[in-house]
């Protein structure tokens, strides 16, 4: 289990076992990878960051993983991979998130991107991404420097050029 401050200084808990916290949690994040280049998106009040949202009534995570992916991208997801799960307890509430990998087969040019500006390809990810302007708060916190290193492990076996 690991325990760490958020951007807002919330407790935050990552576990990378099976659904620790919920067995249908009510959010999704996607770490998505195309064509050797890793798939973010603009939105459009808290800037860039991986796809993700809430789970909608009547579906799973992994649908709402696969929908999210599409509204704010338009990517097509090829293969979703469960990461590990996060709980965030807040001042008001807790959220509890569901971190998927997606590798996306495809990117339609969609009319809209719902609350985002559509997609976003970087070939890295910068190492310095909590200082920098332009990157959502969701972005600044440990949950994205652990599972990208848990991502490079399993898929990747710690390629430093991922």
């Amino acid at each position: 289990m690991n325990r760490f401050k958020d951007f807002y200084n919330n407790t935050v808990q990552l576990s990378f076992l099976d659904h620790p916290f919920s067995k249908e949690p009510k959010h999704v994040w996607v770490i998505c990878r195309y064509k050797d280049k890793w798939l973010l998106t603009a939105h459009k009040e808290r800037g860039i960051e991986f796809p993700g949202g809430k789970v909608e009534p009547g579906e799973t995570a992994e649908q709402a993983a696969v929908r999210e992916v599409m509204e704010e991208t338009g990517g097509s997801v090829e293969s979703l991979h469960y990461i590990g799960q996060y709980k965030v307890d807040g001042r008001n509430d807790t959220v509890i998130k569901n971190v998927y990998f997606a590798m996306i087969h495809k990117l339609v040019e969609q009319e809209t991107y719902y609350e985002t500006k559509g997609p976003v390809l970087l070939s890295v990810i910068p190492k310095n991404v909590r200082k920098r302007k332009g990157y959502s708060f969701i972005m600044k916190d440990d949950v994205l420097h652990t599972c990208m290193k848990r991502i490079k492990t399993i898929f990747y076996n710690n390629d430093r050029s991922v």
